[in-house]
């Protein structure tokens, strides 16, 4: 089934690459995060000499969620599939974001309830190629979370192992770096769902408006909620004592968050780093980094949402991130946001002088 992760950070490289950012002569770690990222990079990539990061992909999974029927929306799902369609034509914010990023978008058909194109004009295709929609559907939209599973075990899997092939996929192509993203009306719903069971908090506490719900639509969302983990936790087994991550997923979650769950974890088992977006993305990285801990090392976290549980979600992951922009639009745009700052810091580690070079003495490090 799922492919066993066995994959580390080489330490080796991650020395290599903190020695060269000491030896760059500028205060010691004043780069701070963008460091501790090329440090990581230099890791996954096995590489503290030739750090590639100028190939970027953003990979945007569109699923549908029968949970809308419940009113926990402003709009129906039929507008999933005219957002997808909009990613091929250039027309979203994510795909603006992305051109100014350098960035190529791959929008992925994962679970959309229509099989209509909204218009003509989209494009699609079987194979991943940028700006054209990605047929990789594999159910027309998840069942209702508040009445039943969202998907079958088989059907999550599925998804699963179809984000860790399109990080292979991608890797075959030439891309040095990742950013998820997603489209999916109703998924802060059962990432909600999802967050409330994984950080065992209140469903109040983590739960959003969203797309703008109204104070009466918030309560139904908490109320569709809390019905939903109900059921979930009325059909386990009463005996369990772990988290069957998978099951989980396939109870309450959604065709684009298990698709995430396998980006995240396709880039432990391709060695390509993965870029955490917004709350959505940030839960199914949770839900990786719980089915397999060591997934955690080739994961970046770009902005913190604006979404109640945002924060909380990376401080689970022990992740901390490079933007706090108060952005809760989704899609991948905070992962693209940070792509080009990732440049710039790349471009201080490759370029600059050593202190030896311009034959100064060197900040030294105190350990205190």
């Amino acid at each position: 089934m799922l492919e066993k992760i066995e994959q580390k950070i080489n330490p080796k490289y991650r020395k290599q690459a903190e020695a060269r950012w000491n030896a760059i002569a500028k205060p010691i770690h004043s780069l701070g995060l963008l460091e501790d990222a090329i440090i990581k990079i230099a890791g996954i990539q096995e590489n503290a000499a030739d750090i590639r990061i100028e190939k970027a992909a953003l990979v945007i999974l569109c699923g549908d969620h029968g949970v809308v029927k419940e009113k926990v929306t402003q709009t129906g799902q039929e507008v999933t599939r005219i957002v997808a369609e909009n990613f091929t034509t250039g027309a979203a914010s994510a795909v603006a974001m992305a051109r100014v990023a350098q960035t190529d978008v791959f929008p992925v058909d994962i679970g959309i309830a229509s099989d209509k194109a909204a218009a003509s004009r989209i494009r699609e295709s079987v194979t991943l190629q940028k700006d054209s929609l990605t047929l990789r559907n594999i159910r027309k939209g998840t069942g209702n979370i508040a009445i039943e599973p969202a998907m079958t075990r088989e059907e999550c899997e599925k998804a699963i192992q179809t984000g860790i092939d399109i990080v292979g996929e991608l890797k075959e192509m030439g891309y040095h770096l990742i950013a998820t993203g997603e489209m999916g009306i109703g998924n802060t719903t059962p990432s909600s769902a999802l967050a409330a069971v994984l950080l065992e908090e209140s469903v109040e506490g983590v739960t959003g408006k969203g797309a703008g719900l109204s104070n009466a639509g918030l309560e139904q969302k908490c109320r569709t909620i809390k019905n939903a983990i109900h059921r979930y936790e009325m059909e386990k087994e009463t005996e369990e004592t772990e988290t069957d991550y998978i099951q989980l997923m396939a109870e309450l979650g959604g065709l684009e968050l298990a698709g995430m769950m396998g980006l995240f974890l396709g880039g432990a088992v391709h060695r390509v780093p993965i870029l955490i977006d917004g709350f959505i993305s940030a839960v199914s990285a949770l839900m990786a980094v719980r089915l397999a801990p060591d997934v955690k090392q080739f994961i970046l976290a770009s902005h913190v949402s604006k979404e109640p549980a945002g924060k909380r979600v990376l401080e689970a992951l022990g992740l901390s991130p490079f933007l706090t922009a108060e952005m809760c639009l989704g899609e991948g745009t905070g992962a693209v946001a940070t792509i080009p700052i990732l440049r710039m810091a790349l471009a201080v580690y490759q370029e600059m002088s050593t202190f030896q070079d311009i034959s100064i003495d060197a900040y030294e490090k105190f350990q205190d």
